[in-house]
């Protein structure tokens, strides 16, 4: 007789296997051969003997696989160790996570930082350890789960405003006695960008604390995202995961913030600490992309290469200009089928479906990086153009992802 979590579980995974929204691992191995040039060549990997090419990684730059990065993690391990051996407030805070938030600090201008294993962790333990039930907190619809987590366990009252928009933003602002308004810089599954400076206006004439999870964008976007950053935004959360091709997270803010979370954040204080390999390793990504604007540029026209590609074969995109190009099909059984077939072809893009998005707008996410090679984007243009023709899928030609469902 199976016992009552046996059968919730047996339920549960039936439930969403007739959905088409289980999930499950693949396991993913290197093809060295595949890596020699790994600087002139696009991201591949190999899935059960096969090697494709990589549309749906979050490393932007391609710093993952720069040699000079992995020599900085080897000579971190081999000064430091493979691991921090205990929590930040015990012995596991060393010089080298001093000189990683000395460095995020330089470059965004705010007065201190504080490292985490992860960019859920940074903002699940910055939300509930910063709100609780006295406040009142305003955020956009579409932030992230760890944000929504966070302020779910720190009791604060959420109230949420329309997807980018500056008016339903500002009329909560008016209507409620706001602590902080929170946003991302760039969303990860719509691929579009917030309009920081405005609403970082709306934040001081009302008072309130503007926060950005900064994840998709710290180390790619140009604009706030440099020394003047702290002036617009009074807490920052970036991740080492994206952009720098490595591991880890960091909040930045003012020194008070700082030391709040140090005496009182749960996920710091009784956490290991983010080994000092990966601290080093973070420190030389970052300073590694500043010395190298060229990589940004390349994904900027890399970006523009694939969005001209796609107009041209009659790919209907959602019109983002960041490296997170979604294509919404809707369904989330012919978006799993579209990928399929896109990987018989040696193409693996992601396809999202809910939670992770509204239901009624699963989607394929197609993401860029500097290190793609424009006869891949090519390909993946000309194999995605012929999968939807003849899988016969509607496309959605604009947003139907509506405030209503989001």
């Amino acid at each position: 007789m199976s016992s009552l979590l046996e059968t919730k579980i047996a339920a549960r995974q039936h439930a969403l296997r007739e959905q088409g929204l289980l999930r499950q691992r693949k396991v993913l191995s290197v093809d060295h051969a595949l890596n020699t040039n790994a600087s002139t060549s696009s991201p591949r990997f190999v899935f059960e003997g096969r090697a494709y090419v990589n549309f749906s990684s979050n490393d932007y730059l391609g710093l993952s696989r720069v040699p000079q990065l992995a020599e900085a993690l080897h000579l971190g391990a081999q000064t430091y160790g493979v691991g921090s051996g205990a929590s930040p407030l015990v012995t596991g805070y060393s010089d080298a996570h001093l000189a990683l938030e000395r460095e995020l600090c330089a470059l965004t201008g705010h007065e201190a930082a504080l490292l985490f294993c992860s960019g859920f962790s940074a903002n699940t333990a910055l939300m509930k350890t910063l709100f609780d039930q006295h406040d009142i907190v305003v955020a956009d619809k579409l932030v992230h789960a760890s944000i929504i987590d966070g302020l779910q366990d720190s009791g604060a009252q959420l109230k949420r405003f329309l997807h980018n928009s500056l008016e339903s933003a500002e009329r909560l602002l008016a209507r409620h006695q706001t602590s902080a308004l929170i946003t991302e810089s760039v969303f990860s599954m719509d691929g579009d960008c917030a309009p920081i400076a405005e609403l970082s206006a709306l934040c001081r004439q009302h008072h309130a604390w503007f926060i950005v999870d900064d994840a998709h964008g710290f180390a790619v976007l140009d604009g706030y995202n440099n020394a003047d950053a702290a002036k617009l935004i009074d807490v920052q959360v970036v991740t080492f995961g994206k952009a720098l091709g490595c591991q880890g997270a960091a909040v930045l803010g003012s020194q008070a913030l700082i030391d709040f979370l140090v005496s009182n954040a749960r996920e710091y204080i009784y956490s290991t600490a983010l080994s000092p390999a990966n601290a080093a390793l973070a420190l030389a990504a970052t300073q590694y992309s500043t010395a190298h604007p060229e990589l940004q540029q390349k994904l900027l026209e890399n970006i523009k290469l694939f969005k001209r590609l796609c107009r041209e074969a009659n790919v209907p995109l959602l019109g983002s200009d960041t490296a997170i190009q979604p294509l919404i099909i809707g369904d989330a059984r012919q978006t799993l089928q579209v990928a399929e077939e896109l990987r018989a072809a040696g193409i693996w893009v992601g396809a999202i479906r809910p939670p992770t998005v509204p239901v009624g707008s699963a989607r394929l996410r197609i993401t860029l990086t500097a290190a793609h090679a424009a006869e891949d984007i090519a390909t993946c243009v000309a194999q995605l153009a012929q999968v939807l023709s003849r899988v016969g899928v509607p496309l959605v030609t604009e947003r139907q992802a509506t405030d209503e469902h989001r």
